[in-house]
């Protein structure tokens, strides 16, 4: 079952990119709502690309950007909370951002665990300019 799942998530993904015929949402949306991680937390990224704190929903709506995140958490995905977290982010919810980051330091991502200690409010990342919190690329690449 979990092939057939990948083959359509590759497919939808190559769709999305351009690379391939067809609509890809409909197929996120159907893997999402079959609990497939990866394609749940694709699925609300792409809802989430206007960036508006209210657009996110609440984590109690599993239909909302916001509860993918968190569900596909929940059946252990181990990069949903640093994308959650990223996503609050974006939004300017640093509050909500730190928590996630956390949360996802906890449950054993490293890069996530490393970006907690140095807790930056600003980013390197194109999108932190929307936001105000843009800084340059230091020398180590970070």
């Amino acid at each position: 079952m979990s092939e057939k799942h990948d083959r359509l998530f590759a497919r939808a993904e190559a769709i999305l990119e351009g690379k391939a015929n067809g609509f890809g949402m409909p197929i996120l949306r159907s893997l999402a709502h079959r609990h497939y991680t990866p394609a749940m937390l694709s699925f609300a990224a792409r809802m989430t690309e206007r960036g508006t704190r209210a657009e996110l929903g609440r984590p109690s709506h599993p239909n909302s950007p916001i509860g993918l995140m968190y569900r596909a958490f929940r059946k252990g995905e181990m990069y949903a909370a640093q994308n959650l977290a990223l996503t609050l982010f974006y939004v300017g919810d640093l509050a909500g951002y730190r928590h996630w980051l956390r949360r996802a330091a906890q449950s054993g991502d490293d890069g996530a665990a490393n970006e907690l200690s140095r807790f930056e409010v600003r980013q390197p990342w194109p999108l932190a300019r929307k936001i105000n919190r843009k800084r340059p690329f230091r020398r180590d690449g970070s």
